[in-house]
């Protein structure tokens, strides 16, 4: 399953928990939560159409930006708007995406530039 389609996974398991919970926390750090995950997706996406040497700013906005949405998934876990249960089941996929951004980031820095015109 490639990177982005693990990330709607995870973001669709998201949307569930948010009608959950209370208004305030929603529409607070809620919100914050929603807007990285919309971000992710969309720095993921803009770089799976862009040239091999155009990848990697996009590439490294979506790493920054997951670990500022996994710093605020602890937040909300700390101040119990997310159980523990909840927490687990968002932090474990959101583990193994960074591993596959990670190891996409990499592909794109050892794999020589192609061509103008070629789109790998």
């Amino acid at each position: 399953m490639s990177v982005i389609r693990n990330l709607i996974f995870v973001y669709k398991l998201w949307h569930e928990f948010l009608n959950h919970i209370s208004k305030t926390s929603r529409d607070t750090l809620g919100a914050k939560i929603d807007s990285l995950f919309i971000k992710i997706i969309e720095s993921l996406f803009i770089a799976g159409y862009l040239p091999r040497q155009d990848k990697l700013p996009y590439l490294d906005s979506a790493t920054k930006q997951l670990d500022l949405l996994k710093f605020f998934l602890q937040i909300s876990w700390e101040i119990k708007m997310l159980d523990n249960k909840k927490y687990i089941a968002l932090s474990k996929p959101l583990d193994e995406i960074g591993k596959m951004l990670y190891g996409w980031k990499n592909q794109v820095l050892k794999t020589p530039a192609t061509k103008t015109g070629e789109n790998k």
